[in-house]
């Protein structure tokens, strides 16, 4: 069982655990209820040092990123990150990831926790021969997510450490390196809730410090420590897609509503184009779509879409929105059934519940 740099604060603040993909992270502090509407109302702090950091180095880095993933890098300007997919020759989704471009030769990729070890060897093996050095740095680093609307005022608490006037710069998806106590770190803006918020990654050495400082800025303005279980529940509120839930290497990037993401455009034959090209003008048998209801049960995950007795999707994920007050679910249905407006039947415990399809996102916060 891997352990986080912040194990130590997660036992001092009474954490319950779980095994998240060989990890041991926490679940939640104290009601996961009061930790998503700290997020929604002020500000969560989340432990994400399990999700990969990999550095991609070297003259051929873009060009080797362009073979590797299905964004295109090259025109990528410095400090900016973009979110993307790795792919199998099959054109479905190995993993999606963020990558980060901090010089014309230095990248970050953030794979997911569970598929760090995929994305590293593929990266590896589809960048052979080039003048690329890739090296996984995953356990090196400690990685804090600070989410909320009132995210920018907890590092605006913190006038000892340059955080405030670097994130009031950032714009939704770039990032920045700096100093933090003396140690390289980064700050980026991306998320995973549909709120203002920020990234931070230091060394594992210097993480400690900075948790305590953090909550000893949060604190006061209702920021609270928060798990694994409220970051799933915020983000299925914000539309995001979970790997092992949304995606998978049985599902393909258009039927996810991720074809923006795939750069058909570029010159360079990523792995999956192949797959990919003569699907672009069809339309798929299934398709990921949001569904929403005005009953009390949630549909959870696995339970089956139906349509007069016939099963025609998959719930992939499924809650009672804490926010919104009635059950959402994200799930894959058949397309001739994904038109806004639809109403179809959701197999709960045996009884069949109606629920509607809906765009997504269910929950988007006023613009920071």
């Amino acid at each position: 069982m891997k352990h986080s740099p912040f194990q130590t604060e997660h036992e001092a603040a009474g954490a319950t655990f779980t095994d998240f993909n060989g990890w041991n992270m926490p679940l939640k502090y104290t009601k996961e209820l009061d930790e998503h509407r700290a997020v929604r109302e002020a500000a969560g702090l989340f432990d994400v040092s399990h999700m990969g950091k990999v550095w991609i180095t070297g003259p051929d880095a873009a060009t080797g990123l362009n073979r590797a993933l299905a964004g295109n890098f090259e025109p990528m300007t410095i400090g900016r990150a973009r979110y993307t997919l790795a792919l199998t020759e099959q054109g479905t989704i190995l993993d999606d990831l963020i990558v980060y471009r901090f010089a014309p030769d230095r990248f970050l990729a953030i794979p997911n926790a569970g598929n760090v070890g995929v994305v590293f060897d593929a990266l590896v093996e589809r960048m052979a021969g080039l003048d690329v050095e890739i090296t996984d740095e995953t356990t090196e680093y400690g990685l804090l997510a600070l989410q909320g609307p009132r995210s920018l005022e907890v590092l605006q608490a913190l006038p000892d450490l340059p955080l405030a006037e670097h994130a009031a710069e950032l714009k939704s998806y770039t990032a920045t390196e700096l100093e933090i106590d003396g140690a390289p770190a980064i700050l980026a803006r991306t998320g995973y809730t549909g709120e203002l918020g920020y990234e931070i990654i230091v060394p594992a050495g210097h993480a400690s410090p900075l948790w305590h400082k953090l909550m000893a800025a949060g604190t006061p303005l209702g920021m609270l420590p928060c798990g694994l279980a409220s970051r799933d529940s915020l983000r299925l509120e914000a539309g995001m897609p979970l790997y092992a839930n949304e995606l998978s290497t049985e599902v393909t990037p258009i039927e996810a509503g991720l074809e923006r993401v795939v750069s058909l455009k570029k010159a360079d034959d990523f792995v999956g184009r192949r797959a990919l090209e003569p699907l672009k003008d069809q339309t798929p048998g299934r398709v990921l779509v949001g569904l929403v209801s005005e009953q009390r049960r949630a549909g959870r995950s696995g339970a089956d879409v139906v349509d007069d007795g016939e099963t025609i999707g998959t719930i992939t994920s499924g809650i009672p929105s804490p926010t919104l007050g009635h059950p959402i679910a994200m799930g894959y249905v058949a397309a001739s059934h994904a038109e806004p407006g639809t109403q179809v039947a959701v197999d709960v415990r045996g009884k069949a519940l109606t629920y509607t399809v809906v765009e997504l996102p269910f929950y988007s916060h006023p613009k920071n």
